[in-house]
């Protein structure tokens, strides 16, 4: 029985289950051969949920090409495979494999958060680890930067939108065949990534003189804002972040100024929001209204709290029944004003948001989930929400599309298309550390791809693209971007602060 047929006749359970006799995908032919085991980590073949790339998202088209390409480019290799949810399934992969062990395994991270790579690593086998762009990447950024922060001898990765990049790597699983160490098959990758990364572009930036206040009015301005966090039921002051003062705020407030929103303002700023957008596409009327009574309601609950910043747990929120509409249309709303909305109940970004706004007068910060593709030399910064005034309340505008929530495809969020040719910098503030984490890119793309978030930026980092994989695991996943050089105000205002600047690049 071929694979799709199991699938569809026994389903995910019973595919992901099926682990003692992976599926030869290449047939032997006569002399040695490198046996390589590669093994999907992934939620199932068709995803039953709201994640990255996207529910409903079949990924066995992604792995029978995958697949196919590595057994037609290697003719040395044989290929076996499995698809593992998590550690449990990698130990039965481990335990399998004792009777006939390969000389190494291919882990590809096809969804974010499947801890299977921990355990293969543990076989002390050379392993490759790739990441399934706009899929994977959060959980492969993270678990790669602890891999190389606990020096992890035996795993290699590859980052690359390009399939010859991967087969590059794969290639040197013949080092450790020929007799080579599995620290040289370690090194051998980080050279074929080396060799297959574009070299620098040009990096020259469109001017852009940004007016940054002082330090000490920063952080006046700093503590005379207020972050209202939205995280649950609950209510009542919480620690201040950076100087900032912070609340929580409960579903239900927000909810009740939701509900009590003028229809008339709320279809008001509907018909804005029709006439202004580039394209709607998926977001019915009666959603585009329900967005524009989120944002008046959170206006609202701002104004009631004297407060300048939201940040609200909005998937928790949504799924949980307590809010009724995706807060993403007014959270760009109010970046674009000179207020903030932040995604997730995230604090440190929002705080981070507050801090950069208040220094820059008024520049939007734009929250992402990053990905790093060493095949353009890019970071990529995905997210759902982005402002289109990159350059404060009273700069110009950039075009936007409406489309539903990337993950889920529901509600209404925002694709902007961010303006290129500038300079951005990327930062994230942590006041348990006393730290702020830092690097900056050129803004060269707006990528469509439809996995994943909404509005992809893509910048070419200023420095060493090869240290940018080395501080998610510290930091997390998101990360905020600011046009504009803030380099030397950062670094004033972190002295202020008594804070120390993390470079990633």
């Amino acid at each position: 029985m071929n694979r799709r047929r199991f699938f569809a006749r026994t389903g995910a359970a019973g595919a992901l289950g099926l682990l003692a006799s992976p599926g030869l995908l290449r047939a032997a032919e006569p002399g040695p051969k490198t046996r390589i085991h590669i093994v999907y980590a992934l939620h199932a073949p068709q995803q039953p949920g709201p994640d990255w790339p996207n529910k409903g998202f079949d990924f066995v088209p992604v792995m029978d090409r995958i697949n196919r390409e590595l057994a037609q480019r290697c003719a040395d290799f044989e290929f076996h495979s499995s698809l593992a949810t998590g550690p449990d399934q990698a130990k039965q992969i481990l335990e399998a494999d004792r009777t006939a062990p390969p000389d190494g395994y291919l882990v590809y991270q096809m969804n974010c958060w499947n801890q299977v790579v921990q355990t293969l690593a543990t076989s002390g086998k050379p392993v490759l680890y790739a990441d399934f762009q706009f899929a994977g990447s959060g959980g492969f950024l993270t678990y790669t930067a602890a891999f190389l922060r606990n020096h992890t001898p035996n795993v290699g990765f590859v980052a690359s939108s390009k399939i010859e990049d991967l087969v590059a790597a794969v290639k040197c699983f013949d080092v450790v065949k020929h007799g080579g160490s599995v620290a040289q098959f370690v090194t051998a990758t980080v050279q074929a990534r080396s060799q297959e990364t574009p070299k620098p572009g040009d990096l020259t930036a469109t001017t852009d003189p940004v007016k940054t206040l002082a330090p000490e009015e920063c952080l006046r301005r700093m503590k005379s804002s207020r972050i209202l966090a939205v995280r649950d039921q609950n209510a009542g002051p919480a620690e201040p972040l950076q100087g900032i003062p912070v609340d929580w705020v409960s579903f239900a407030e927000v909810n009740d100024a939701w509900k009590a929103a003028d229809q008339d303002a709320s279809r008001a700023v509907a018909d804005r929001w029709q006439q202004e957008a580039t394209l709607v596409e998926g977001v019915s009327r009666e959603t585009l209204n329900a967005s524009a009574a989120m944002y008046l309601g959170m206006k609202a609950v701002l104004k009631k709290h004297d407060a300048n910043a939201i940040t609200v747990n909005c998937l928790g929120g949504f799924y949980g029944g307590h809010i009724h509409a995706y807060p993403c249309l007014g959270f760009h709303e109010l970046l674009n004003e000179g207020l903030i909305g932040a995604c997730e109940c995230d604090l440190q970004s929002t705080s981070t948001m507050v801090t950069i706004t208040a220094l820059t007068q008024g520049r939007p910060g734009y929250i992402s989930d990053p990905v790093v593709d060493t095949a353009k030399r890019q970071i990529i910064y995905a997210h759902c929400v982005a402002h289109n005034r990159a350059f404060g309340p009273d700069g110009p505008t950039n075009p936007y599309q409406i489309l539903t929530h990337s993950e889920d495809r529901q509600g209404a969020s925002v694709r902007s298309v961010l303006p290129l040719g500038y300079l951005t910098t990327t930062v994230k503030f942590d006041q348990g550390r006393k730290q702020v984490v830092f690097h900056q890119g050129k803004a060269v793309a707006n990528d469509p791809d439809d996995r994943a978030c909404r509005t992809k930026l893509g910048a070419e980092p200023v420095g060493d693209i090869e240290k940018l994989f080395t501080q998610w695991d510290q930091w997390g996943w998101h990360r905020v971007t600011y046009y504009g050089d803030l380099k030397e105000p950062l670094f004033a205002l972190a002295d202020a602060l008594g804070y120390k600047v993390v470079a990633e690049t």
